[in-house]
């Protein structure tokens, strides 16, 4: 047999095993049944003039969520240095506990909400090595605290740290050693409970993620603004989270994979309280919102965080219940 058709006939056999690993992949099974949750924090309420209590309280007995993300933003945790304040963290874990609710615990200095990276502002003139240190000890305090807390399911450690690309000017470089250590003092520390990396699905690898932690955590974000051309509208089918979680699998092994944030809020390039209820609607409608859940159903991700439930609240408070009944019906499978 000659070399070209050898070479050939192994051409042949490698496309169509590609072709076959994309076909399998393609068609991973959906999830008859998903667990939705929702991303609360006490910056984001503050953000939008609301009492943070009386969200929770509603998500709580209104919308009878269960599965929380919490955040554990450093700011207010540690306003002064070794000063500690866990008053609020400590009403959000006490009320979700007893409602037996499960929490996703995000802790770090890269957590959700802009600008990304949230430091006290005592920590701003300090060296890259002692804002590290910082660091590690505001960590060790809140995971200590907080490790004894049956409710708490997950540590996220750090948010999207990967994603590089996006708020450089606030987190600077990824030091992937120094996220390696934060999530070995986690795993040291409460060595029982696993640890949550995650990764963006619109711009992430996902493999640096993946590998970190014990478990993943990706978002979809399908509707975005752009100042010079306007709305934005992500390319991905929902296959494609499938085909990626796939090959993370493939390469990395199983483990368990959330979506960890959907988001179903307006994207705005000005705070909430500021912008038009006018263009908050077009941002994000009630269409749209419809469109997000139907396309995050086909995803493959049995657990998933609607990123958002703030803003539902304030929509409410402002005269537009939809966002809040339709938040309703997602979360309790209406």
């Amino acid at each position: 047999m000659s070399l070209l058709k050898k070479t050939t006939i192994a051409i042949g056999i490698l496309f169509l095993s590609m072709f076959f690993l994309f076909f399998v992949l393609w068609f991973r099974s959906i999830p008859e049944k998903i667990f939705y949750g929702v991303t609360f924090s006490t910056y984001r309420s503050a953000e939008l003039e609301l009492p943070y209590k009386n969200v929770l309280t509603a998500l709580l007995d209104d919308l009878m969520v269960k599965k929380f993300r919490l955040v554990a933003h450093w700011p207010m945790v540690e306003p002064k240095n070794n000063q500690y304040d866990f008053s609020d963290l400590d009403y959000q874990i006490d009320e979700i506990g007893k409602r037996d609710g499960k929490i996703v615990l995000a802790v770090g200095r890269r957590l959700p909400s802009w600008p990304e990276c949230h430091d006290p502002e005592w920590v701003k003139d300090l060296s890259r090595e002692e804002r590290q240190k910082e660091t590690l000890s505001y960590l060790e305090e809140t995971v200590n605290r907080y490790k004894g807390y049956k409710q708490i399911e997950y540590w996220q450690v750090e948010n999207e740290p990967f994603l590089t690309v996006f708020a450089y000017e606030h987190c600077g470089d990824l030091d992937k050693e120094f996220l390696k250590e934060e999530i070995a003092l986690v795993k040291r520390l409460d060595p029982n409970r696993p640890v949550l990396v995650t990764d963006s699905g619109n711009l992430g690898l996902w493999q640096g993620a993946w590998r970190a932690g014990d478990a993943f955590g990706t978002s979809v974000y399908m509707y975005l603004w752009n100042p010079q051309i306007g709305q934005v509208k992500s390319v991905y089918l929902p296959s494609s989270y499938r085909i990626k979680t796939g090959i993370m699998e493939l390469f990395f092994g199983k483990k368990k994979s959330f979506l960890i944030e959907l988001s179903l809020e307006p994207w705005l390039l000005e705070p909430i309280t500021k912008a038009p209820l006018a263009t908050q609607l077009e941002r994000m409608s009630l269409e749209k919102f419809d469109e997000i859940i139907k396309f995050a159903s086909k995803t493959g991700f049995d657990t998933q965080y609607l990123w958002g439930a703030e803003w539902w609240y304030f929509m409410k408070k402002n005269g537009y219940p939809e966002f809040w009944e339709k938040g309703r019906g997602v979360i309790n499978g209406e």
